[in-house]
């Protein structure tokens, strides 16, 4: 039986519920929904990078990130990422930034699901990936 791991970046805080910001069984890494949260400051409350969709985006990016590469994984071993939005009209903006963001990666991208939802208040996005490592 392979052993299951949680997998939590330097960046981030203990989660608020039992649950890990990202777990890892043999090659298969699941990052659990990260929001536009500035990285951990000891004692501090997350704070969202800012009040903008873009802002929010671009640190929950970058947050997955950081646990797909805390758990031995990158961007190019997603297979899966959704999207949660709280606006539907955030949605062309949103796609802008995606693919501003993985501009890199076109050839072979992610499956990608897009969502609306209710979120916290202030917060306008949060992302999670299904990650199979090589």
């Amino acid at each position: 039986m392979l052993p299951k791991t949680a997998v939590t970046p330097d960046t981030h805080t203990v989660p608020p519920a039992t649950f890990s910001h990202g777990v890892r069984k043999g090659n298969i890494l699941q990052v659990a929904g990260q929001v536009g949260f500035l990285p951990a400051e000891d004692g501090k409350p997350p704070t969202p990078a800012g009040p903008t969709l873009r802002e929010q985006t671009l640190q929950a990016l970058a947050n997955v990130a950081a646990v797909l590469e805390a758990g031995g994984g990158s961007w190019e071993d997603a297979v899966m990422i959704r999207v949660y939005l709280t606006d539907t009209g955030h949605f062309a903006e949103f796609n802008a930034i995606w693919n501003d963001y993985f501009a890199d990666l076109r050839e072979a991208p992610a499956a990608r699901t897009t969502v609306y939802v209710g979120l916290p208040a202030g917060l306008l996005v949060e992302i999670d990936a299904l990650a199979v490592l090589g």
